[in-house]
């Protein structure tokens, strides 16, 4: 059997999907593939005196994005920034890290980004953001003295610090030797009525935490612990400060210093077996930054020897800036500060485990730690 000859306006139709067909593949890898920095830039020679006169000339004015769950966090690294440099004005906006991306991202979708620089929580965002080409490459002074594995080859991003996760308790309601160290600990009946925790499902770095311990557990871990009539609240630090002010003797969901002065009113811990979480918070400038010699300026003070000295409460990016504490290197403890931003980037995943854990616990509860509300924060 022949097959039938096209007709005219056939063959004009076939012809129009042979010619879009690639036009069309082209436009969906364009789509798809991520777009590529410029070439890596060279290390930065200028001194950090000769920056800040650039940063001057530019304005003298910097905003920072900075992940954290209490008003004015950072009021100190503002203090000591504009100490250093005098006639900068710096304005560090503290909000959950959940919170500031979406803000971000909502910002440039409109054109008008408010954030020079973000250090953040969310590690997946510094991935996302370099290959949608929004990050500035910059690497700072000292940049080869941070560890390979805390910052990215062409210099998207960096971390700016080591936080570690672990567990505090009031000297003044439990001894050293009676606070609870591992997950299983917290079962212990005598800790009933006792304990306070970050809801899991409202911040992702205290997800992965119970997501190691359910892991190791199993699921029936959350009914035992669901029976110890733990105090659920949103924020990290705030958990910290319910230990220090007694409304509850000890926590896991928080960060703590390994030197606490001796009138401390909690003392950090780490687990005696069990693995904990550690990561480094990452900063990164935007291609779009209103100031982006300010933003330099920031980013290689931050790197500095002397103000990640003066400011590591556990440890630090740098190789050669010790733990506080005269506590030993990283990798000697039972961590693995790579692995959370494996964590974050499986958002399919994370998602599931937030459902999960408000089956247990129920929604998180109260108000935005920070206080921080609306799109372009910096200004009110």
């Amino acid at each position: 059997m022949t097959r039938p000859t096209p007709s005219a306006p056939d063959r004009r139709r076939l012809l129009g999907y042979a010619v879009s067909a690639p036009v069309l593949l082209a436009a969906a890898r364009l789509k798809a593939d991520p777009v590529p920095l410029r070439p890596a830039p060279d290390v930065e020679t200028r001194s950090l005196d000769e920056i800040h006169r650039a940063a001057l000339a530019e304005g003298g004015k910097l905003v920072v994005y900075a992940g954290g769950d209490i008003p004015n966090a950072y009021a100190g690294v503002e203090r000591a920034f504009m100490a250093r440099f005098p006639g900068m004005s710096i304005k560090i906006v503290t909000d959950l890290s959940k919170y500031h991306d979406a803000r971000i991202d909502l910002q440039l979708a409109r054109g008008r980004l408010e954030a020079d620089v973000a250090v953040l929580q969310t590690l997946q965002d510094f991935d996302r953001w370099k290959d949608e080409g929004q990050l500035l490459a910059y690497k700072p002074l000292d940049w080869d003295a941070i560890a390979p594995g805390y910052k990215d080859p062409d210099g998207a991003f960096a971390g700016i610090g080591v936080i570690a996760f672990s567990n505090s308790y009031n000297p003044a309601m439990i001894g050293e030797n009676e606070a609870p160290r591992d997950a299983v600990d917290y079962l212990d009946p005598r800790l009933k009525g006792r304990i306070v925790l970050t809801y899991p499902h409202d911040d992702d770095a205290v997800l992965y935490q119970f997501d190691r311990i359910v892991q190791a557990h199993g699921w029936d871990y959350m009914e035992r612990l669901m029976r110890q009539d733990v105090l659920w609240i949103r924020g990290t630090v705030p958990a910290r400060i319910a230990v220090n002010e007694g409304k509850r003797a000890v926590t896991f969901t928080a960060s703590g210093t390994f030197a606490p002065p001796a009138n401390a009113p909690s003392r950090f811990i780490l687990p005696r077996n069990d693995v904990f979480l550690s990561w480094p918070q990452t900063g990164a400038i935007f291609r779009e930054a209103r100031h982006k010699e300010a933003a330099r300026l920031y980013v290689s003070w931050m790197a500095s020897r002397d103000a990640t000295v003066s400011r590591t409460t556990q440890w630090s990016v740098r190789r050669d800036v010790p733990a506080a504490g005269n506590v030993g290197p990283i990798g000697n403890f039972n961590t693995d500060p790579l692995r959370f931003r494996v964590f974050m980037k499986d958002r399919t995943r994370v998602e599931r485990l937030k459902t999960q854990f408000e089956h247990f616990i129920g929604p998180a509860e109260g108000p935005n730690p920070t206080g921080t509300k609306g799109v372009y924060v910096a200004e009110a």
